[in-house]
């Protein structure tokens, strides 16, 4: 007799934090009923790290603790063990991986209806390396070189290194909605593939191209590609100037959520911004909360 999962929110997100209290914790409470799998920087100072997350709701489970040096493994380790943990509860179809820094432009009900109507189905923007918006080698050399950083500076190993055979290689946005079914293959693939592992500790931000290269190669995880789609769930507000990391969102940036929010911009709609914070953006989550959630109840 087939076991029916126990019922539940179909999403769960993990958060990866580092600083800001009140917006991770508005963030928290804005996702629910989602369960979250929150992750707080261990190089957080420890009252900052009390303030996230002393008195929040029972549906917000606390990660291992561990330190993540920019453009780093450290990311992808914690975002792995996220993911265990959300595999845990069998009500969960998808997971989302989200920044403390991001937050819902649609209200938890929408979210859960899309995707319950994409069963299987899984929302992440990637694309083939070389990718010519990758600047040098189409970001083939954060691959074929060994890196490591220091103090938010690239070091690099000036020594070309051979990469894996038969691996697609795919990069793009850490920020995604993953089908279980592709959680489960990407674990597996942890698991199992160890030179894998090995081999993207020393790539340069492997969070952008470690998941995306396993997912997108047939022989690790068949069929993704067929049921799976590129479309960019998140709005971005990088602008013309280039930069390392997006710059905050402010009111500013309200009418582009609008576009962003009915699916102007993309020809579909976006569930989720960033970047905001409490003192950057401010009254930005009360108009987003008030003109775009509120109108989806």
């Amino acid at each position: 007799m087939t076991a029916v999962p126990a019922a539940g929110p179909p999403l769960a997100c993990v958060v990866l934090a580092h600083d800001d209290p009140p917006q991770v914790r508005r963030l928290v409470e804005a996702l629910d009923p989602f369960p979250v799998f929150l992750h707080c920087d261990a190089a957080t100072p420890e009252p900052v790290f009390r303030a996230m997350v002393e008195g929040l709701p029972a549906r917000c489970r606390l990660l291992e603790r561990r330190r993540t040096r920019w453009a780093t493994w450290d990311g992808v380790e914690v975002e792995l063990d996220g993911y265990r943990r959300a595999l845990s509860l069998p009500h969960v179809t998808h997971v989302a991986l989200l920044s403390g820094s991001d937050y819902p432009l649609a209200s938890s009900s929408t979210v859960s209806d899309f995707v319950r109507t994409h069963p299987g189905s899984s929302f992440a923007e990637h694309h083939s390396l070389p990718f010519p918006g990758w600047g040098v080698a189409g970001g083939m050399h954060r691959l074929r070189f060994a890196h490591t950083s220091w103090r938010r500076k690239m070091l690099r190993l000036p020594v070309p290194r051979r990469l894996p055979e038969d691996v697609a290689f795919h990069g793009g946005s850490a920020y995604k909605v993953l089908a279980r079914e592709h959680v489960e293959a990407l674990l597996r693939v942890v698991d199992d593939e160890p030179g894998l592992v090995r081999f993207w500790r020393r790539a340069w931000a492997p969070d952008e191209s470690f998941i995306p290269s396993v997912l997108n190669t047939p022989r690790l995880v068949p069929g993704y590609a067929a049921s799976s789609t590129s479309l960019a769930l998140w709005y971005i507000g990088w602008g013309a100037e280039r930069r390392k990391s997006p710059p905050w969102l402010t009111l500013a940036d309200m009418p582009a959520l609008r576009r962003a929010r009915g699916g102007q911009l993309t020809g579909h709609p976006m569930f989720f911004a960033r970047k905001l914070s409490t003192s950057g953006s401010f009254g930005l989550p009360d108009a987003i909360d008030r003109e775009l959630r509120a109108a989806d109840r």
